[in-house]
């Protein structure tokens, strides 16, 4: 499942810094993060994750009785670190069914939330309106963070986004009534800051949504 790194907000190919470039380069969008390749969820990707990330990694934790993490990706290249990171859930839905839960923390302009959001980025900014009152909240790292419905996004899916350590945060769930789960104030661990408990985190299948 090795693949090529690829531009975080339109998954296309990018080419390596070199001679007349030192940056990551995309075709359409210049200068990129690089999204590295996905591969399969287990305790020892999470951690190759989490000790290169420059943002949270962030993850309900305790997870939801009968969640599972299915997959984790980050933006950035062994020179910058980790710009971006995506962690993927998924578990019995508040209505039945399975939801899917995929969080976000990146830096601003990077454009991995936008690309799993289905909107156009890179920056949830336009399409959120902070003057009113925030229709979701989490406690992220025992902060409460206000998180405000992202308009224009793909009808099977509900978006939601807010600041939280002075980064972006998305909360992208599908399908759109998993939504439910962030109105109960979901509580969202940065696991750089986890300890041992994480090597017990339950594991299921890689999630397609991380390679949309």
């Amino acid at each position: 499942m090795r693949g090529e790194p690829s531009c975080p907000k339109c998954g296309g190919r990018v080419r390596a810094p070199g001679l007349f470039a030192d940056s990551w380069q995309c075709d359409v969008h210049g200068a990129v993060h690089p999204l590295q390749p996905v591969i399969p969820p287990s305790v020892e990707a999470l951690g190759v994750v989490v000790h290169r990330a420059h943002v949270p990694v962030w993850m309900p934790w305790p997870l939801p009785v009968g969640w599972l993490f299915t997959g984790v990706a980050y933006a950035g290249d062994d020179r910058s670190g980790g710009r971006a990171t995506a962690v993927a859930c998924s578990g019995p839905g508040p209505l039945g069914g399975i939801g899917e839960l995929l969080l976000v923390a990146e830096e601003l302009g990077v454009g991995l939330g936008s690309r799993y959001a289905g909107i156009d980025g890179p920056d949830p900014g336009p399409h959120i309106e902070v003057a009113k009152p925030p229709q979701a909240k989490v406690l992220a790292s025992g902060r409460p963070t206000p998180l405000w419905h992202v308009t224009g996004a793909p009808a099977d899916r509900a978006v939601f986004a807010g600041e939280a350590r002075g980064l972006w945060l998305w909360a992208i769930v599908w399908p759109e009534q998993t939504g439910l789960l962030l109105y109960d104030e979901l509580v969202l661990t940065d696991l750089r800051d986890a300890g041992a408990e994480v090597e017990l985190l339950p594991c299921g299948a890689l999630s397609p949504r991380l390679l949309s």
